[in-house]
């Protein structure tokens, strides 16, 4: 920032993102409708060609509401609110308690009982061959959603709440208007979305260190114009509060500091990598013992 004054002007909020959100959600919505009387065969392959897209871009729209990125820091409780909007077409409650999460990742980063983002000692231990480690790439959306019970256990708040609550209000209501199939594609989606997914390549892009003392990674393939610019990690956790729309800039403005650092083109890639290199395994990343007081959401 002292070299370049400039990027603080992209601190500021992105209402584009208000309404890039609002035609996902009715997008999905869409699908519901059109999927309810289709063969199996065709909702699991609509599913997985197109829902699993939407879903876990959605799932990186939250992650940029949850940095307050879709009315500024001023407004908070309505990117809270925001957030469980777009929450509905995942099926399950996730935005409230991935917000929680979510700061403690970026406070703490690899924090060791703190951060649930890096692996169980059990993931370590156990997903080592690369069967397994592909196995654990398929079953990723479980890992996520198990681990901070495991690692970092929170009091359940007022909005996780109001989060599950508005999801299951949402629940019923497709299932009762369009029936089974829809609740299937929408919660198939989600979980093949997250799981063996081109997209799922940035899980792994961003902290695994598959290069010795470099724990955050880049990635500036075409799959960012899916995902919010998420693949931009260094420019994002050097700069958490400048909305995803705005990473190319930072890293345009302040180059000298980025072009030379390790980067990806191909999260298709990364997950081959991950699953053939022997060396590599979810014990890949930095874990750090905190020390001092731990302030956390």
């Amino acid at each position: 920032l002292a070299k370049h004054p400039e990027i603080k002007a992209l601190m500021k909020p992105d209402y584009n993102l208000i309404w890039v959100v609002v035609l996902m959600v009715l997008a999905q919505l869409t699908a519901f409708y059109l999927v309810k009387d289709l063969d199996w065969k065709w909702v699991v392959f609509w599913a997985y060609v197109f829902g699993s897209c939407i879903s876990h871009s959605m799932t990186l729209a939250i992650h940029e509401i949850s940095h307050n990125s879709a009315f500024g820091n001023s407004k908070a409780m309505w990117n809270r609110w925001f957030g469980i909007f777009a929450n509905l077409p995942l099926g399950l409650p996730y935005s409230i308690s991935f917000k929680r999460y979510h700061m403690d990742h970026h406070r703490y980063l690899g924090g060791d009982g703190i951060d649930v983002d890096i692996p169980t000692n059990f993931e370590g231990w156990f997903f080592c061959t690369r069967v397994r480690k592909f196995i654990w790439i398929v079953l990723q959306p479980f890992f996520y959603a198990i681990r901070p019970l495991c690692i970092n256990p929170k009091p359940i708040s007022r909005l996780e709440i109001i989060n599950l609550l508005a999801q299951l209000t949402f629940d019923v209501a497709i299932y009762y208007l369009w029936g089974v199939k829809s609740i299937f594609y929408m919660l198939a989606g989600s979980v093949l979305g997250l799981g063996l997914h081109p997209i799922s390549g940035h899980f792994i892009a961003e902290h695994y260190m598959f290069l010795k003392g470099h724990e955050t990674y880049s990635y500036y393939g075409p799959l960012n114009l899916l995902t919010f610019n998420v693949g931009y990690h260094n420019e994002h956790h050097d700069f958490p509060n400048i909305p995803g729309k705005s990473l190319p800039l930072v890293k345009k403005i302040a180059a000298e500091y980025y072009d030379n650092l390790p980067q990806y083109n191909s999260w298709i890639k990364v997950l081959y990598d991950f699953v053939m290199d022997d060396t590599i395994s979810p014990y890949s990343r930095m874990k750090r013992q905190l020390k001092g007081e731990v302030k956390q959401d």
